[in-house]
């Protein structure tokens, strides 16, 4: 009888490891670029999306975690150290995005357990070798034995000792930044919670329906969506890719938020002694959001603005969002712009930490620093005193930021009115209707919140030349 051949002995069976989906992969090299090259996740995630040809629900995941992710950074870290019994800084970085991307799902989303910790453990075998790999899977396990409240619970510190620095190491935001909201707060523990929490939420789309061209109901009617509660000119949003609407690509709309059209709206409300010549001034133009509502409104009364920007990166993006309006572009420094003075009313849109726009930009709370505040208050000192001297008398000057830092807000106010020939004007009807509302504290500057407006925590102060 003959026997069949012996079938060849094989050897222990090796799962085949995956590569990550399209959504997680491009929600990782959004991780790895803002780790390695100090990228903007809100800037590289939309066209990375498009060219990748990831859409739909694969699209709102993708978001969710880049953006998600860059938010609980010092959180995740905090949990990732702790569960590895090493300090994050000591991880290799690419193993270290790799791990934030698996526990932000096992803590933050409804992704089952075992398909974060495998698609992770797959790529880190495929970055390196299986010994990472085990690495990696002991850590997320380890991780996702407990849910986010329980770690938190060990890991913060107390909050009857320390309740700032609880609050921020709750809402992973470094508590500096904690502490800065809460001194421009001024109030309870349970109101920097809210505004904390805000920052963490995926926040609302704005446009702004161009004067003289759109209504706010004819945009918003264009693009499916809601006129806003307090810019004529506002429309929320609900979804999608905002840079892809037609009225946007045409130039009939910009992608703004409520807080910096209601800035812009300010400076040509406000009041101006004697007659206004039409020599209006954005001082910080760039990227010219707040010129081009500035101008469309001027075009009503035959204002012709100037926009000051010292890049010329943004001046280019100047030009691009104020074309067709009546707008003279100029790549200077604001400080020394060589301008002749004169100018009836000037907005002074001043470069700062951004801590009022950290819901949009996710990774910029981990990327600022407390010893960027004194540099950027010098600066924004420095532009307000050119802006004064750029003024006539009886003209307005606007002071904003995107921050509501004290030392970038009142401080630099407070600085100019001890040395400039400027007067505060009560800035709160100038937001109307929030101030018909009661909504704007007790003056005269204006300090806007996410958590109280729905806004980007802009501030506002008006000053009139003497």
């Amino acid at each position: 009888m003959t026997r069949p051949p012996r079938r060849p002995q094989r050897g222990p069976h090796k799962r085949e490891r995956k590569p990550l989906d399209p959504a997680r992969r491009a929600a990782f090299d959004v991780l790895r670029a803002v780790s390695q090259r100090d990228a903007y996740a809100n800037l590289m995630l939309p066209p990375l999306l498009r060219e990748r040809g990831i859409t739909g629900r694969d699209a709102a995941f993708a978001t969710e975690l880049a953006y998600g992710t860059c938010r609980a950074r010092g959180l995740l870290d905090a949990i990732i150290g702790a569960a590895a019994q090493r300090s994050a800084d000591a991880i290799n970085p690419v193993l270290l995005d790799l791990l934030r991307l698996g526990s932000y799902q096992l803590l933050r989303t409804r992704v089952d357990a075992h398909a974060a910790v495998s698609t992770t453990v797959d790529q880190a075998a495929i970055e390196f070798d299986s010994a990472r790999a085990g690495f990696v899977n002991g850590v997320l396990r380890t991780i996702s034995g407990r849910d986010e409240q329980s770690w938190t619970g060990e890991l913060a510190p107390d909050a009857a000792t320390d309740p700032i620095g609880h609050a921020a190491f709750v809402r992973a935001h470094p508590r500096w930044i904690a502490q800065a909201f809460a001194d421009a707060l001024g109030v309870d523990a349970g109101e920097l919670g809210a505004v904390l929490a805000a920052d963490d939420e995926r926040p609302q789309v704005h446009l702004a329906a161009r004067p003289g061209m759109l209504t706010a109901a004819e945009l918003a009617a264009a693009v499916e969506g809601t006129v806003g509660r307090y810019s004529p000119y506002a429309v929320y949003l609900s979804g999608g890719d905002p840079g892809r609407l037609e009225p946007v690509q045409a130039g009939a709309a910009l992608i703004q938020d409520e807080g910096s059209q209601l800035v812009a709206r300010a400076l040509a409300l406000a009041p101006v002694a004697g007659d206004d010549t039409g020599r209006w001034l954005d001082l910080c133009a760039g990227p010219g959001g707040k010129t081009a509502l500035l101008a469309a409104l001027g075009a009503a009364t035959g204002a012709r603005v100037t926009a000051v920007e010292q890049s010329p990166q943004r001046a280019d993006l100047v030009t691009e969002n104020t074309r067709g309006l009546d707008v003279a572009v100029l790549t200077v420094d604001g400080r020394d712009s060589g301008l002749p003075p004169g100018f009836d009313r000037v907005l002074v849109d001043a470069p700062c930490t951004g801590l009022g726009a950290l819901r949009r930009r996710p990774e910029a709370r981990w990327r600022r620093q407390p010893a960027d505040v004194p540099v950027l208050a010098k600066l924004q000192r420095e532009l307000l005193a050119a802006a004064i001297a750029l003024t006539r008398p009886g003209g307005v000057v606007l002071y904003a930021t995107c921050s509501p830092h004290l030392a970038e807000t009142v401080g630099v106010v407070a600085d100019a009115l001890r040395r400039h020939p400027v007067t505060a004007l009560d800035t709160r009807p100038l937001f109307a209707p929030l101030d018909g509302l009661g909504l704007l504290g007790e003056g005269p500057h204006v300090q806007l919140w996410p958590h109280r407006h729905g806004t980007d925590a802009m501030f506002a102060a008006a000053l009139q030349v003497g």
